[in-house]
């Protein structure tokens, strides 16, 4: 019997889970081990697993000594919340589902269940009830933390993705010696912009390029946002000192820039990127020779 309960006053069940945990922490963690969570996830040595696991029932031990059974964001969780990402990430990658990752954190509440009954066996059944319940809560709230992880993962993923993707459908090109070109298809957003304005900095710079032509051919509309855009571009690039030509303005998109009132006046536009680049070419001092077919000349 402990010196506060010969005192009449009876160790909280939070904090005895936690003292549970801590004394068992490595006949917990060699059964985790063996469970599907851990075991597919560290194939190298079977010592691995055991570390992982000893780490994990550290933090809870932890979460339950503070008796934050049920909040996510105690400073025990926040210590293996690295560890729980990786293993989780490595599950999935592996092609589990974010339910069966669910599954496998709930399949590691029973061995350490059987541990603690084991452990309290002597005390009464209300004590037993109430600690056992304390490990449950806080089991679930190692669930949650992992699912939480897993997803906060997964959304870090999906943004770095469309944020590659963006860098991939903006590509800048190189058309001459001083001469760049970006040829934008598609819906142009807040996100794209920057985009296509940071990679077309970069170009003129690393190119040394006087001219940078944003073709917007393949955009098939342009309202204020995107006509905002393109200024802000055209402006930083003259900052970078090139000259930008925006080329590819087609009649309807004429139409609606006039109609809502943009002014493009100290932008150089031109119809074309053939056009753009004609005029980019010239300015370099190059000339320009329209090619005959043979047998096409005058007779």
């Amino acid at each position: 019997m402990s010196e506060q309960e010969a005192e009449g006053h009876q160790v909280a069940p939070a904090q005895e889970v936690g003292d549970f945990l801590r004394l068992r922490r490595e006949q917990i963690a060699q059964r985790w081990a063996d469970a599907a969570l851990f075991r597919t996830v560290f194939t190298v040595s079977r010592d691995e697993a055991v570390e992982a696991g000893r780490a994990v029932v550290e933090a809870l031990a932890a979460v339950a000594a503070a008796e934050r059974l049920e909040d996510p964001e105690a400073d025990g969780f926040n210590v293996v919340r690295d560890q729980l990402a990786r293993t989780a990430a490595s599950r999935s990658r592996a092609g589990s589902t974010n339910s069966q990752i669910s599954t496998e954190v709930d399949a590691l509440r029973p061995p350490v269940l059987e541990l603690l009954v084991a452990d309290l066996s002597a005390r009464g059944e209300e004590h037993v009830r109430e600690c056992t319940t304390a490990l449950t809560v806080l089991m679930g709230t190692l669930r949650m933390v992992v699912l939480e992880t897993l997803l906060t993962a997964g959304q870090e993923l999906i943004e770095r993705q469309r944020l590659q993707l963006l860098e991939v459908a903006t590509p800048v090109i190189k058309l001459w010696e001083g001469i760049v070109a970006v040829p934008l298809i598609g819906t142009l957003d807040s996100a794209r912009s920057q985009v296509v304005m940071e990679t077309l900095l970069d170009s003129i710079v690393e190119q040394h390029a006087r001219f940078a032509i944003l073709d917007i051919t393949g955009v098939p509309t342009v309202d204020s946002l995107v006509a905002q855009h393109l200024m802000k571009t055209v402006a930083a690039a003259r900052l970078m000192g090139a000259e930008c030509i925006v080329s590819g303005i087609r009649p309807a998109i004429a139409q609606t820039i006039v109609h809502l009132g943009i002014d493009l006046g100290t932008v150089m536009t031109r119809a074309s990127l053939a056009d753009a680049l004609a005029y980019a070419l010239r300015q370099q001092g190059a000339d320009i020779v329209a090619h005959v077919p043979d047998g096409a000349g005058p007779r």
